[in-house]
């Protein structure tokens, strides 16, 4: 688990599935960078060998090390709690007290930055539901921001979406990526080597996005929308067959159901807007 110390830099917390997964909010990262924020990052699921897991968890201290992100703020839960890849929503109690004792350690977070309810992939959906009601609890919900990462909401299969929020997901915040900045991202989409057959699939659609809109998109969240499906039609985790709707509701009822009644909140006020 986390350590107990407390810490009282101002922080942004970046929540990852898996390593690669940051891809999704390189330029809010920066953005709160600038404005003089700590970024710390967890990674709540590990690969299936120690080799793999490690050169996973390599690409993206690189990455995140270019970006300035400092080594010791480079967290991996998944690791800790031997959560693999594609088995989040089956550990999530587990998951859930660690991100609720790192939080603590936080003190009140700026920005608490979570995978989109999409559908994606079933380990984004089953982190962003743990978050968003681990921070609820807490008192922290309106710190929260989803990011997306992937979806097939409206396409046939095998088609998929990349980088594009969920109108269902309520109101988009939008910032302008710089051109220096777009280019230095592909740049890092090259960097994980290990992820090869992934980016191949995925570049594509991230370049054409640089090209044509070059933003970052964030939303906020809501309890609410995690009891509803994330869109209409075969979610693409479904589509490949690695899960389903029904099974990730009957997880999420069950991780409900065996939590404390309304969990103690915190006795400051809740946390401001997070910086734009």
């Amino acid at each position: 688990m986390p350590t107990e110390t407390t810490e009282a830099a101002d922080a942004a917390l970046f929540l990852f599935a898996h390593p690669d997964d940051e891809f999704g909010v390189w330029q809010t990262m920066l953005d709160c960078m600038a404005r003089g924020l700590r970024v710390r990052c967890a990674y709540f699921t590990t690969s299936a060998t120690a080799s793999l897991s490690a050169r996973r968890a390599a690409e993206s201290r690189r990455v995140l090390g270019a970006l300035g992100v400092a080594p010791d703020d480079i967290v991996f839960p998944g690791a800790e709690l031997a959560i693999l890849d594609a088995s989040l929503p089956h550990r999530l109690a587990p998951a859930a007290a660690w991100l609720a004792q790192w939080c603590r350690q936080a003190g009140t977070p700026r920005l608490l930055c979570v995978p989109a309810w999409e559908g994606g992939h079933q380990d984004h959906d089953a982190l962003h539901a743990l978050a968003v009601e681990t921070a609820h609890a807490a008192g922290l919900l309106a710190c929260v921001r989803q990011y997306a990462l992937y979806h097939s909401a409206g396409l046939p299969p095998p088609l998929f979406r990349v980088l594009r929020p969920l109108a269902a997901n309520g109101a988009v915040e939008r910032t302008r990526i710089p051109w220096r900045n777009r280019l230095r991202f592909c740049r890092y989409c090259v960097a994980y080597p290990s992820q090869l057959m992934t980016w191949i699939g995925l570049f594509p659609c991230v370049l054409w996005h640089y090209l044509r809109r070059g933003e970052q998109t964030l939303q906020a969240v809501s309890i609410a929308r995690t009891l509803e499906r994330p869109h209409a039609g075969a979610l693409y985790y479904e589509q490949r067959k690695f899960f389903t709707w029904p099974q990730m509701q009957q997880l999420l009822a069950s991780w409900r159901a065996s939590r404390p009644g309304d969990v103690e909140r915190r006795d400051h006020p809740p946390a401001p807007r997070p910086p734009r």
